[in-house]
């Protein structure tokens, strides 16, 4: 398990930007996002598998 800050994600991803995240992050409890997202503080931390997993999860058939 490995923790990303919401910069590096959008520099890991690409597809995501930073405003983007954020805004994943701001409807994490509608969207199922609070399985990957860690508040320490102030500070953000994205869990990088479950994040993965939770874009795998988003999958249309």
């Amino acid at each position: 398990m490995s923790f990303l800050t919401v910069k590096q994600t959008s520099q890991k991803y690409s597809a995501f930007s930073e405003n983007s995240l954020r805004w994943i992050i701001f409807n994490s409890k509608i969207n199922g996002a609070t399985a990957f997202i860690r508040k320490v503080g102030r500070k953000v931390l994205i869990d990088d598998d479950g994040f993965v997993d939770w874009i795998d999860s988003h999958k249309e058939a």
